[in-house]
């Protein structure tokens, strides 16, 4: 199952955790299996059916972005970093 890497402001939503697993063969699916397991997560990573703006998310430090979105494939071996943006100034 492909990895994903949870960034410290929202590892208090995933039970405290800094890495979890998720099923599926896409970027999306992997990402709703994950808010399955740690719900709190949901509302911090997605509006509706897409990820929030501020939300970053890359495969094996690729941005989905310019890939396939939310349907890039993923494999068992793959890892998904979430990147909050951080404003400052």
């Amino acid at each position: 199952m492909p990895s994903v890497l949870i960034p410290t402001p929202l590892r208090p939503h995933a039970s405290g955790l800094d890495n979890v697993t998720g099923q599926g063969d896409t970027v999306g699916a992997v990402l709703l299996d994950v808010v399955t397991q740690h719900p709190a997560l949901l509302e911090r990573l997605f509006d509706g059916d897409d990820l929030r703006r501020f939300v970053n998310v890359y495969v094996n430090n690729e941005d989905i972005r310019f890939l396939d979105d939310l349907q890039t494939a993923v494999t068992a071996t793959d890892e998904i970093s979430i990147i909050p943006a951080i404003a400052g100034g």
